[in-house]
């Protein structure tokens, strides 16, 4: 088995996942308009994917620990690449929720079966370096998602972005079932799937540490996303466009970080870089509320930073949450996952009314002060534990 070539072909069916999701965000005025809808509902079409994006985290890796990868991964993208068709000839607004929901269903597989097989197939050094490959390809799908949405959208219509996603998902579909073997190992016996599994998870010192990381960190990402805007408007007056192009450098500082990131393990303790992505995502975080009225510039340095601070944690995350998991590796990747997700739904609830109460300051002062207290938690957590004996795996 090529083990180089199995973990592109998985990380691509992760890719589509935050592909999808944003693939067509640029159009959506102009899907309202042809399906006689208005935005708010026509908004649903994402906030439905997400939501199902996430609830199915939570099922999809307890049946790849009992299934197998192969089998589940193959369903997913099936049914995938068939809602995809399904979007593609919606002639209405209700037809296409229906489909967006179940274009989630299925490639929500792609992210827990990718990093169970990476994890699988890969061990010590290498794996820290195939999780970094990992995170950089899933990295780059909501970068290239508007991007490509717009175009395929300008040349043709909008309706041409699910039929370039069916086609996409065919081909991951074709590589993924002939080069990709189960890969479960054979001395991990399935057991049958029970709820104390996951509070085995949380009940794990690395296990529940990285899980509340991947909560923070994407809540604080999504405020971005969410509330950068307003401040690109208001004080810098740019244009739609131009806002769209000030997201890129924070994006690609991500899947630059995550590239760094997987080098960077082979060199230095996983716990000890964990710890220290942390404290550099808050001093981003920082950094970006001093400077961010001064000038553009220092802005765009500003969001660089902490997508490069982000983009070095996420290898680490997804490798040691590996390594501490083998029984219920997926089970655990799954919740892993879910959490990053809830992150993303609770950013404009909490941050919303901070908003609006205190500006900026209040909103990201908020973050800054939760933050830099997991920061000393974790700490304490993983440096001072170091001492004693390593954690066990529970259940």
């Amino acid at each position: 088995m090529n083990r180089k070539l199995i973990l592109y072909i998985v990380a691509f069916a992760a890719f589509l996942g935050p592909f999808t999701q944003t693939i067509y965000t640029p159009v959506l005025p102009e899907v309202a308009s042809e399906l006689h809808s208005t935005s708010f509902i026509v908004n649903l079409t994402i906030s439905v994917f997400t939501l199902f994006l996430a609830i199915m985290q939570m099922i999809y890796g307890p049946l790849t620990d009992s299934k197998g990868r192969r089998k589940v991964i193959l369903f997913g993208i099936t049914l995938y690449v068939i809602a995809s068709i399904g979007c593609f000839f919606s002639a209405n607004i209700e037809l296409l929720i229906v489909f967006r929901a179940l274009q989630a269903i299925g490639i929500a597989a792609g992210s827990v079966v990718a990093v169970t097989v990476i994890s699988d197939l890969f061990d010590g050094k290498e794996r820290g370096q195939a999780m970094g490959t990992f995170q950089m390809l899933v990295s780059l799908g909501p970068v290239l998602g508007p991007v490509i949405g717009g175009f395929l959208s300008g040349m043709f219509n909008f309706h041409s972005v699910f039929l370039a996603l069916a086609a996409t998902g065919m081909l991951v579909l074709i590589f993924n079932y002939l080069y990709l073997k189960e890969t479960k190992p054979d001395n991990v016996e399935a057991g049958r799937f029970q709820l104390r599994d996951f509070a085995a998870i949380f009940q794990n010192r690395i296990g529940s540490s990285i899980i509340y990381l991947g909560f923070i960190q994407y809540y604080v990402f999504y405020d971005f996303l969410v509330f950068l805007p307003s401040i690109l408007s208001d004080r810098y007056g740019l244009s739609a466009e131009q806002k769209g192009l000030v997201f890129l450098p924070m994006s690609l500082g991500i899947v630059v970080g995550s590239y760094l990131g997987g080098k960077i393990q082979a060199r230095m303790d996983g716990e000890k870089l964990l710890v220290l992505t942390t404290y550099l995502c808050v001093i981003s975080v920082v950094f970006f509320l001093i400077s961010y009225s001064f000038s553009l510039g220092w802005l765009l340095a500003g969001i660089i930073f902490f997508g490069l601070s982000l983009g070095f944690s996420l290898p680490v995350q997804t490798t040691l949450l590996t390594n501490a998991f083998t029984k219920n590796r997926a089970t655990a990747v799954g919740a892993y996952n879910f959490f990053r997700y809830m992150g993303m739904a609770f950013s404009p609830i909490v941050g919303s009314p901070l908003y609006h109460i205190g500006g900026n300051y209040l909103l990201f002062g908020f973050i800054i002060i939760v933050f830099l207290a997991f920061a000393l938690l974790l700490s304490r957590r993983l440096l001072g534990a170091q001492a004693n004996s390593p954690s066990l795996e529970k259940g």
